[in-house]
C-alpha cells in the first residue's frame, strides 16, 4: 500500500476516534445519544441506507452521533450520487457526514525463495453521506416520519422470543447481572427488581453479548478478562455496543445510565481510545459480529439460510 494511502487510512481512524474521545472526556457515552434526544420522533432504529437496509458496526455509531449533533430526526442517509439517481439534489451549502467502508485486497509478494505468496491487506475508506433532511426532491415516502412506537406489550413479547430463540441458559436470582463462562450461563436479577421491562431486556442484551464470546459461538478471547483491566474494558465496550445494536433492532431503550459496575469503565475507555485509534473500530466490528450471530439464531433467519 502506498504511504499516502496508509496515512489517509490512519487519519480516518484518528479523526473519528478523537471525536468520540471528546465525548467520553465529558462523561458522555456517544453511542447512547439517540435515546437521550428529546426531539426524537418515533422509535429509535439503526441508521438506514437509501434502500432501507440498516447500516452496521462503526457506521451506526457515526450516524447516530451525526444525527444527534445536527438535529436530524430521519434515520435515512444516502450519497450525493444516490440522491441524483432518485431525481433529487442535495441542498447547496449542506455538508456530508462521514461513513467508512472496510475491506481487504490481496497482494502478491516475493517469499524470499523465488516464489510468491498472497497476503491480504485490510483497508479503510471514508466517504460522505447526507441525511434525507438535507435533500430536496426525493419521493414522498423518504420524508415520512419513522414508524410509531410499538405497543409496549407487543414489543417486549418480541424481545422475549428473541432471547429465548438464542438458546442461552438464563437463571434468575441475586442482585447482579453477569455471564459465567465457566458454567456458560447468564445470571439475571429477578424481573420484578428492574424499574421497567425495557431495562430488564436491555441488561439481558448486554449479558447475552458476553455469552456470544465463547469459542463455539463467535470466539472472543475472555481468558484475560478477570486479570487485565484493559481487556476487561475492551470486552465491556463490545457488550455495550452490542446491547445498543440489539436494542435498536428490537425497539427497546437501552440502559441510558450506566450500571454502577459499568460506570467505572468510562475512564478505561477514554484511555484505551486515546492510546489506540483503531480500538473503537475493532469494538464495533466485534459487536456487529455478536449481534449478527444472535440474529442468525432466530427461526426466520435459520429458515432462509436453509432455503438458500
Amino acid at each position: 500500500m502506498k504511504k499516502k494511502q496508509e496515512n489517509q487510512r490512519i487519519d480516518v481512524y484518528a479523526r473519528i476516534t478523537d471525536r468520540l474521545v471528546e465525548d467520553l472526556a465529558r462523561g458522555v457515552r456517544p453511542w447512547m445519544q439517540p435515546w437521550h434526544a428529546s426531539h426524537s420522533e418515533g422509535r429509535i432504529t439503526r441508521p438506514l441506507r437509501h434502500n432501507g437496509l440498516p447500516y452496521s458496526g462503526m457506521n451506526v455509531l457515526l450516524l447516530w452521533s451525526e444525527g444527534m449533533a445536527r438535529g436530524f430526526t430521519s434515520p435515512m442517509w444516502m450519497t450525493f450520487k444516490q440522491a441524483l439517481e432518485l431525481g433529487a439534489v442535495v441542498r447547496k451549502g449542506e455538508s456530508g457526514s462521514t461513513v467508512v467502508f472496510a475491506s481487504r485486497f490481496t497482494k502478491a509478494e516475493a517469499d524470499g525463495s523465488g516464489g510468491e505468496v498472497e497476503r491480504e491487506i485490510p483497508f479503510l475508506k471514508a466517504y460522505s453521506v447526507f441525511n434525507v433532511e438535507q435533500i430536496d426532491g426525493l419521493p414522498d415516502h423518504y420524508y415520512r416520519p419513522t414508524a410509531a412506537v410499538f405497543d409496549p406489550v407487543e414489543r417486549l413479547e418480541h424481545a422475549e422470543r428473541f432471547f429465548r430463540n438464542t438458546g442461552a441458559v438464563i437463571r434468575h436470582g441475586g442482585p447482579r447481572a453477569f455471564f459465567s463462562p465457566a458454567t456458560d450461563h447468564i445470571q439475571m436479577p429477578m424481573f420484578e427488581s428492574f424499574q421497567d421491562a425495557a431495562s430488564y431486556y436491555a441488561t439481558l442484551s448486554h449479558e447475552t453479548a458476553h455469552w456470544t464470546a465463547l469459542p463455539h459461538r463467535v470466539g472472543r478471547d475472555l481468558s484475560r478478562y478477570a486479570k487485565d483491566r484493559t481487556e476487561r474494558a475492551r470486552e465491556e465496550l463490545i457488550a455495550e455496543l452490542s446491547s445498543c445494536f440489539v436494542c435498536a433492532d428490537l425497539g427497546i431503550s437501552p440502559e441510558l445510565e450506566p450500571r454502577p459496575d459499568h460506570a467505572s469503565y468510562l475512564q478505561s475507555w477514554l484511555e484505551m481510545l486515546s492510546n489506540d485509534k483503531r480500538a473503537i473500530f475493532q469494538a464495533a466490528a466485534h459487536a456487529q459480529r455478536a449481534v449478527a450471530y444472535l440474529h442468525s439464531l432466530q427461526p426466520a433467519v435459520a429458515e432462509e439460510r436453509e432455503a438458500a
